[in-house]
């Protein structure tokens, strides 16, 4: 297959969040497979950028770049209002390209790159899939700016769409609530690249650099800095369960302008500045030791269509605690971790017993792998190709 996959962000840009590594997993699966793969996205910077020895060139639409056999085309960006984009150059693209492929999948909603190739796709019969990545129902601001957007591009985008991917059964009932008909409807988990995690730096690594005494129990949150992942809860909850030892680790972006500064603000008046580190974004072998020298993940968010940082976290071995507002929570519950309400008194509770329980906390430790090999992206990756194929049956139907 032809595939062309749409996405605002990719690679280099991992401060944009877990679906710059999804779909550089999915697409690389994909050629692995047999497939011919290209990623079209937004250039958001790449004149400043470190690529780890990705070459980028010139060409008719942008940048261009070979990834491992995944042909990854930057449009140029001339303007921006937060995540959304315009990118001119999007509609000669797809005006000569789009035509070349079998199929068409796009990741997430709110910007104005998926609609315009979806406008060329249906002119000229190309079947699409979309993953709206639990963007449907606007969850964290902008709220009139979405729903202009559903007005005015998106609903027609949304309903002529082969199929919808959803990345966790929670999103797959909040969709079909929506009316999203059944068939059009598959469940696709995030997944995890095993390899990544096979060989991890030696434990201490992390404590060493961060002056963290190697005995001390390490609670990691590790996500994007904004107000509905729940870090500001997880603050007061480590002070209530870990009153005099023990560490918190806050690694991730800020994604909000502030708001690290308002989570150091909770930590000092909670009493526990000195036991928490933020170390803002990590990537690749420095997230590698945290993760190897944590002893709880906590993500008590407020809402995730799936969330990839506890699967990480499970794929090295890290029991976790979730929120039963994180879709991943089917997967966890009982077997890797715990899975709580989003409030700081179900949190106190979980964190404390963990930290104690030792028979519960290495069960737990003892399941990780079994989860983990569940999301192994050559998993995935094939459930998907087969996605695609009855996509593209049904379209021809």
């Amino acid at each position: 297959m032809r595939i062309l996959k749409v996405v605002q962000a990719y690679y280099p840009f991992q401060e944009q969040g877990g679906p710059v590594v999804k779909v550089r997993a999915l697409a690389r699966g994909l050629v692995q497979r047999g497939h011919e793969v290209t990623v079209l996205t937004a250039d958001l910077g790449l004149g400043s950028r470190s690529s780890d020895g990705a070459k980028f060139d010139r060409c008719q639409w942008g940048y261009c770049s070979d990834q491992e056999g995944v042909k990854v085309i930057y449009l140029p960006t001339v303007g921006h209002y937060r995540a959304l984009t315009l990118n001119p150059r999007v509609i000669g693209f797809a005006r000569a390209s789009v035509r070349g492929f079998d199929l068409v999948h796009f990741y997430g909603l709110y910007d104005l790159i998926g609609p315009v190739v979806g406008t060329f796709c249906r002119n000229q019969g190309i079947p699409y899939i979309i993953e709206p990545m639990g963007m449907y129902h606007p969850i964290d601001r902008g709220f009139w700016l979405k729903r202009m957007w559903h007005a005015l591009v998106g609903r027609t985008f949304w309903r002529n769409a082969a199929q919808i991917v959803a990345t966790s059964e929670m999103e797959q009932q909040e969709l079909l609530a929506a009316g999203v008909p059944s068939r059009e409807l598959v469940v696709r988990y995030n997944g995890i690249n095993l390899s990544e995690f096979a060989d991890l730096p030696a434990r201490g690594t992390f404590r060493a650099k961060w002056k963290i005494p190697p005995r001390e129990p390490l609670i990691l949150f590790l996500s994007r800095l904004i107000p509905r992942k729940g870090a500001d809860i997880l603050i007061e909850a480590f002070a209530s369960s870990c009153p005099t030892s023990g560490r918190l680790v806050i690694a991730g972006p800020e994604g909000e302008r502030g708001y690290r500064a308002y989570l150091e603000e909770r930590a000092r008046n909670s009493g526990v500045e000195s036991r928490v580190t933020f170390t803002g974004p990590l990537y690749d072998g420095d997230k590698q030791a945290l993760l190897a020298d944590s002893d709880v993940f906590v993500l008590p968010s407020r809402y995730e269509n799936f969330a990839n940082a506890p699967a990480e976290a499970i794929a090295c071995g890290v029991p976790v605690i979730i929120t039963n507002a994180c879709g991943i929570r089917s997967l966890v519950d009982g077997r890797a971790g715990l899975v709580i309400s989003p409030e700081k008194g179900a949190l106190t509770r979980s964190l404390s017993t963990l930290l104690n329980d030792t028979q519960l906390y290495a069960r737990f430790k003892a399941n990780c792998r079994g989860v983990a090999d569940e999301l192994s992206w050559p998993r995935l990756t094939e459930q998907m190709e087969g996605h695609y194929a009855l996509a593209m049956a049904h379209s021809n139907g």
